[in-house]
């Protein structure tokens, strides 16, 4: 599978920026997908997931009541809207395709990455 995620860039504190990821190669609507975040120097780090249907999410306590993941099954997307950003969401955002259709927080759970789109929040 193929991920191609968009929509990073530069955002002050307190302003909001919408993530996406466009999937291709395999049957999309079959697995969990997710999105992760690495600042350079720390280890990757669990963000939010979505089960297969769209009906199960999991997120990181950091970004409970901010970030809202979703997906549209029928494009193949997954979004994260990201509001009230914090200087420290800053990182590098990675999508992953999961091997199940439960959004695990592990990385380990997905087994596709895309290229990752750069999430600066100013202070």
């Amino acid at each position: 599978v193929q991920l191609q995620a968009s929509g990073g860039g530069l955002v002050q504190a307190g302003g909001s920026l919408r993530l996406s990821c466009a999937a291709s190669g395999r049957t999309f609507s079959n697995h969990a997908m997710g999105w992760f975040r690495q600042v350079p120097g720390k280890e990757r780090e669990f963000v939010a997931g979505i089960g297969w249907r769209g009906d199960t999410t999991n997120y990181a306590d950091s970004v409970k009541g901010r970030f809202t993941i979703s997906r549209d099954n029928a494009k193949n997307t997954v979004n994260l809207q990201m509001n009230s950003l914090k200087p420290e969401d800053t990182a590098v955002y990675y999508c992953a395709a999961g091997s199940s259709r439960y959004p695990w927080q592990q990385g380990s759970e997905y087994d596709a990455w895309g290229q990752g789109t750069l999430v600066t929040v100013s202070s």
